[in-house]
């Protein structure tokens, strides 16, 4: 054992904040405490990022008709995404993929615009902007459910649409509509398995050794 590993006890609150996050659709209304909230984006702004770049931003919409607006894209997509479906297009539309009018709080994480300036690290992967916002979205997840707050990642929208309807500014982007708040109870496995939509799959078919797809 690492001189620098937690006690007992602190890692295995650890782990268990990792193995009961949720993406969570379903809400109890509430509030969250500004003390709290201020806790958990700090969590998040804690997070890695490469050449230290920090590109998250996060926009708490505060305005009801904002909110609604929001809720419009988002459901406009999610009937796109249905369509888009096919033969699983009923079966979608009976789920239920977000909690914007029910959540406490919404957040927009977003990319901040001039990140081609930054280079250090993403010369040859641009994309580790994204790795690094997605770093902070994951904290601030785990900071939630160990406050006893759900969060749920939302992504049906056009980025474009949603990017005008908050006066984001060129070269910007939104990439997740975030609804955190109290919930009455967390899912005991993802929801789209309890749902029947897809299964999860082992982790001993996903680790390779020295080539893909070589078994270790």
């Amino acid at each position: 054992m690492s001189d620098h590993a937690f006690s007992p006890d602190e890692r295995a609150a650890v782990y268990r904040a990792i193995a009961e996050r949720r993406d969570m659709r379903h809400f109890a209304g509430g509030e969250v405490a500004p003390a709290l909230l201020a806790r958990l984006l700090q969590a998040a702004h804690q997070a890695p990022s490469v050449g230290l770049m920090q590109p998250w931003r996060f926009i708490r919409i505060t305005r009801p008709e904002l909110r609604e607006g929001i809720h419009g894209l988002i459901e406009a997509e999610r009937v796109r995404t249905a369509e888009a479906l096919g033969e699983r297009s009923d079966e979608f539309m009976r789920l239920k993929v977000e909690g914007v009018r029910d959540c406490a709080e919404l957040l927009v994480a977003a990319l901040m615009e001039g990140r081609e300036a930054h280079v250090f690290g993403r010369r040859t992967l641009p994309q580790m902007d994204l790795a690094s916002l997605s770093c902070a979205i994951q904290n601030l997840w785990l900071a939630a459910r160990a406050e006893g707050l759900g969060l749920g990642w939302v992504s049906l929208f056009d980025p474009l649409e949603l990017a005008r309807l908050l006066d984001m500014p060129d070269g910007s982007q939104p990439v997740a509509v975030l609804c955190l708040g109290p919930v009455e109870e967390f899912y005991e496995q993802p929801m789209l398995v309890q749902e029947g939509w897809a299964s999860e799959r082992a982790l001993d078919e996903l680790v390779f050794a020295d080539r893909w797809g070589q078994r270790p």
